[in-house]
C-alpha cells in the first residue's frame, strides 16, 4: 500500500469547517492538469479553497476516503481508481454504474456521491465543435475512456458503434458498458479499420499519445469527424493531418476542462464556473511542462 496524503489530514472527523478541501487521487498523479485547473477556478469564484494532489493505489483507497474530515468538499480520480473506488461510496449516479467508473466523489451531510464527468466533457466538447448528432461512430481503444465514450455516442444517436482494439479481450470493459448503456457494439481488430471508416461520422481515439498515428491517413480520408483525447502531447499527427485536411477536429484539453469544470460545480454547488479561465490555466501549464 502507497498512500501519501500532503497536508496530512485529522483522522477525528470533526464538523465540517469553513475551508474546504479537494484532491485528486491517483497513481501516478504527478502529471495531473486537475490542480491547476481546481484553483484557477476557485481563485477566479473567490473561494479560499485548497486542491492538492496526491499519489494514491487501489489497495490504500478505502482507508484514505474513510480518513478524511468534514473539510473535504470532493475528490477527483484518475485510473485505476475509477473503478475501484465503486463499492467504497454511499450512492453512485446510473450513468457511473453504467459507465462503470466514477471519476468525482462529493462529500455532502455526512455521506459520499459518486459521479462520471468525462461523459459531460465528451459531450460539451463535441458540441462546441457543432457536432449534434451522429448515426455512426468509430471508438480506438476498449477501455475507460471508451465506456466514457460510448455514453456520449448513445446520447448524441449512434445505437452501433463500432469498437477498434489491438486484441479483441481488450474489449470486455468496452462490451460491459455498452450492455448496461442498452447499446450494440461490434469488436473488430485495427487491420479492418480503413472498412469501418466509410460513412463514419465521427472517429474517437481514447488511444495514448501516438498510438493511432499510424492510421492517421485512412481517419483522415474517411472526412469523419476526429476526436483525439490526447491533450498532453497535442497535436497529435492524427489532429495535424486531419486539420490539414479541413476536418473537425476535437481536442483531449477541450475534454479535460470540461469534465474538471463539471467537478468544480458539483463540488461548490455553484454554477458560475468560470471555463476559460480553467483552459487558459492548462494551457500555460502544458506550455511550461513542454518549455
Amino acid at each position: 500500500m502507497r498512500v501519501d496524503m500532503r497536508p496530512g489530514v485529522d483522522r477525528a472527523r470533526p464538523r465540517r469547517q469553513s475551508a474546504h478541501r479537494a484532491a485528486v487521487l491517483g497513481y501516478p498523479v504527478d502529471q495531473s492538469l486537475s490542480p491547476v485547473m481546481h484553483r484557477a477556478a476557485y481563485a477566479a469564484m473567490g473561494l479560499e479553497w485548497s486542491y492538492t494532489a496526491v499519489e494514491c493505489e487501489e489497495t490504500g483507497l478505502g482507508s484514505l476516503i474513510g480518513s478524511l474530515d468534514g473539510s473535504w468538499a470532493g475528490l477527483s480520480l484518475g485510473m485505476p481508481l475509477k473503478r475501484a473506488v465503486l463499492p467504497l461510496i454511499d450512492e453512485v449516479t446510473d450513468l457511473a454504474m453504467d459507465v462503470g467508473g466514477v471519476n468525482t466523489v462529493v462529500f455532502r451531510d455526512g455521506r459520499s456521491y459518486g459521479d462520471n464527468t468525462d461523459v459531460h466533457g465528451i459531450l460539451a466538447a463535441l458540441r462546441d465543435a457543432d457536432v449534434h448528432s451522429l448515426t455512426s461512430a468509430v471508438v480506438l481503444g476498449g477501455g475507460t475512456a471508451a465506456c466514457s465514450a460510448l455514453a456520449a455516442l448513445r446520447e448524441l444517436g449512434v445505437k452501433e458503434p463500432s469498437v477498434v482494439v489491438r486484441e479483441p479481450g481488450r474489449a470486455a470493459e468496452a462490451h460491459a458498458a455498452a450492455g448496461r448503456l442498452g447499446m450494440a457494439v461490434d469488436v473488430y481488430p485495427f487491420d479492418q479499420l480503413d472498412g469501418l471508416l466509410h460513412g463514419a461520422g465521427l472517429v474517437i481515439s481514447t488511444l495514448p499519445a501516438g498510438a493511432a498515428d499510424s492510421y492517421a491517413a485512412a481517419i483522415v480520408h474517411s472526412r469523419a469527424a476526429i476526436f483525439d483525447v490526447v491533450c498532453s502531447a497535442w497535436p497529435t499527427r492524427l489532429a495535424k493531418a486531419a486539420g490539414f485536411a479541413g476536418s473537425t477536429v476535437v481536442d483531449g484539453l477541450s475534454l479535460l476542462t470540461y469534465q474538471a469544470a463539471r467537478q468544480v460545480q458539483l463540488m461548490t454547488g455553484r454554477d458560475d464556473v468560470p471555463i476559460p479561465v480553467m483552459r487558459e490555466a492548462a494551457q500555460a501549464e502544458l506550455a511550461r511542462r513542454a518549455g
